[in-house]
């Protein structure tokens, strides 16, 4: 990983497994504008042992499952990937455009913060939030 990157590798780093990790990776870059960092493809070729994704300043990664290791693929319901944002509209249409499944449309919410989520074709949870300005 090259020097420039070690700075993004702090503090929590979520870490999925999903099924197709390599159109995982593609499909964050069109839905979240992640930037590939590291790729490591497993030794039959076709699956991802690791790749490592920028996304809005921050670390993702994400590899392939491997049931025969004992990782095979569990879809959560108990984690949300939240995206913090200025302009939260742009990067929720850019997500719905790429194919990711609305679940709470966004809107602005009680507590003043414009906010949304959304599944994508990997069955992470994603949410944008864009904080309220100040009056």
């Amino acid at each position: 990983m090259a020097d420039d990157q070690t700075a993004a590798m702090k503090g929590v780093i979520p870490y999925l497994n999903v099924e197709g990790a390599s159109a995982a990776a593609s499909f964050y870059e069109r839905a979240f504008g992640a930037r590939e960092v590291q790729r490591m493809p497993a030794e039959d070729g076709k699956r991802l042992m690791h790749c490592a994704l920028e996304i809005n300043g921050g670390m993702l990664m994400v590899s392939d499952v491997f049931p025969e290791h004992g990782y095979g693929f569990e879809p959560s319901q108990s984690f949300t990937c939240q995206l913090v944002v200025e302009d939260g509209q742009t990067w929720w249409d850019r997500a719905v455009a790429a194919g990711c499944e609305v679940v709470l449309p966004y809107q602005v919410m009680f507590w003043g913060d414009s906010y949304g989520q959304l599944r994508d074709p990997f069955k992470v949870n994603w949410a944008i939030n864009s904080p309220a300005k100040p009056a």
